[in-house]
């Protein structure tokens, strides 16, 4: 039996491969600066296309397209405009029916010859629904059926042989991000509504509302100014979460001092015992910070941060009390916020 011929092996070092790395992302960011340039107000009249209409953006593409239409379906969806995809093989069996009249249809293909979305074209425009392109050239089948094409332009692929998408699918992405987050901008779409969207995530977690993590009022020691330290450390005793701070309030329910675990060690500590029975008023911090009910919990983290405080009273617009926030209640919100570096509120 013969054998095959034994194959030379030619070393790929470390060198060669970061060199070629580095190149196909040079080349992809030197694409991205190029559409950059030539864009003009064609992506306006998509903007101003979207936001005229009442339904949804719909994104369809085939093959590395079309999950490139995936991903920018997802970004609009999450940035304040409803968005689905639209597999265009699966529509022409069925999947049409999920169109609704104030759609608006964004198609990706950079040839715009793809036979699958060639074929849906007339479809859509038999349906009367609008068309937004991404493609590299207005002459196109895809060019010539939309309303308005976001251009991509003649761009090479990325590597050596320049085949794999690469160039042209980081562009289309590229041009699906400006398009969602000017549409997003233009909507006045706002930090704490991109946390609705985003509950279980680090962000949402960041922007959540101070509101839904506190701790109300009936679970915080409130008392008066004329109320003895003794009194209201004992008469105030509450059961479930412990705070080591009492907050002081006048006849208007508004916060006027604070008084915590740390001011009464001090008093213990310099054998200042007969102040326990007189007036908190004479000991408690004066206008403490607040914070609002509605701000973000990522405001309040960076709060304590800096104030170096454990307990941070939480007012409405009226300056009411209306709970607290205990530094215990938010450590492993945020990465990074530990209880040893923050310190108890003094007096």
């Amino acid at each position: 039996m013969s054998s095959l011929p034994a194959r030379s092996v030619i070393e790929f070092s470390q060198f060669d491969q970061l060199r070629d790395a580095r190149e196909i992302i040079f080349s992809e960011a030197d694409a991205l600066r190029q559409m950059g340039r030539a864009l003009g107000t064609e992506l306006c009249d998509a903007v101003d296309l979207i936001m005229s209409r009442n339904g949804a953006v719909i994104l369809t593409g085939m093959g590395k397209a079309g999950l490139i239409g995936q991903k920018i379906c997802a970004t609009l969806s999450s940035t304040g405009t409803r968005s689905h995809f639209l597999h265009p093989a699966e529509a022409i069996h069925g999947d049409l029916g999920c169109l609704h009249a104030e759609d608006t249809i964004l198609a990706l293909s950079n040839s715009g010859e793809t036979e699958e979305l060639r074929r849906l074209l007339p479809l859509i425009q038999k349906m009367k629904l609008p068309i937004i392109g991404i493609t590299a050239r207005t002459t196109s089948t895809l060019g010539a059926a939309c309303q308005v094409v976001l251009c991509l332009g003649d761009l090479k692929e990325a590597g050596s042989h320049q085949l794999a998408p690469s160039t042209t699918t980081t562009a289309m992405l590229a041009m699906g991000d400006a398009l969602s987050l000017v549409i997003s901008k233009a909507r006045g779409f706002s930090p704490l509504q991109f946390a609705t969207f985003h509950p279980g995530g680090s962000l949402g977690r960041r922007l959540t509302k101070i509101n839904e993590v506190m701790r109300p009022r009936t679970e915080v020691r409130v008392t008066e100014e004329t109320t003895s330290i003794r009194d209201a450390f004992v008469r105030l005793s509450l059961p479930g979460r412990r705070s080591g701070a009492v907050i002081i309030i006048d006849d208007a329910n508004r916060v006027t001092g604070i008084f915590t675990d740390s001011d009464l060690a001090r008093l213990l500590e310099e054998r200042r015992d007969e102040q326990l029975d007189q007036p908190i008023s004479q000991v408690m911090t004066r206008k403490p910070a607040t914070i609002q009910d509605d701000a973000s919990l990522e405001t309040a983290i960076d709060l304590l941060k800096a104030r170096k405080l454990s307990e941070l009273p939480v007012v409405d617009r009226g300056q009411h009390l209306v709970g607290l926030i205990d530094i215990t209640d938010v450590i492993g919100w945020q990465p990074g916020v530990e209880s040893a570096s923050v310190s108890q509120q003094s007096g």
